[in-house]
């Protein structure tokens, strides 16, 4: 029996501060041991290039702002399914996740959860705002605590 295959996508623009966050928590991801069959991809703006890792994966994990009017710094946690219909709750990406799961042609349906971070600046700038870059730390141990838990099937 094989293990399950995790994927985890940072998504953002590093040039627009807090909308870099999925970025800069996935680089974080990768300095961590992480599971067999776990793979952490800076995927930042160019969200299609990950369709042939999509391919084959049983869980997606994906790391973005979003924006639901809490504090910045806030942590979301939220079945993508919930993420394509809510219209209080939303990435700044607009998730293509279902246009691209559908270019993968993964025929398993992975489940894809996405944890979002309510940025509190995005502006020309490279750093993240302070809230955000507070919370940094609490978004790694969450994230890890997903992928180390058993899937929800």
């Amino acid at each position: 029996m094989r293990s399950e295959r995790l994927l985890i996508l940072g998504i953002g623009n590093l040039l627009l501060g807090d909308e870099g966050v999925g970025v800069h928590i996935v680089r974080a991801l990768q300095e961590e041991p992480l599971p067999p069959d776990t793979l952490a991809l800076d995927v930042g703006t160019a969200f299609l290039d990950s369709i042939p890792e999509m391919e084959n994966a049983d869980r997606i994990i994906v790391i973005d702002a979003m924006q639901a009017g809490h504090a910045p710094g806030t942590i979301y946690r939220v079945p993508f399914k919930e993420c394509a219909r809510t219209e209080r709750l939303m990435s700044l990406h607009g998730f293509d996740l279902s246009r691209a799961l559908f270019l993968a042609g993964n025929s398993s349906s992975p489940e894809v959860v996405v944890f979002g971070v309510e940025p509190a600046r995005i502006d020309w700038g490279t750093d993240l705002s302070d809230e955000v870059q507070k919370m940094l730390p609490a978004a790694v141990a969450a994230i890890k605590a997903e992928f180390l838990s058993k899937p929800k099937n």
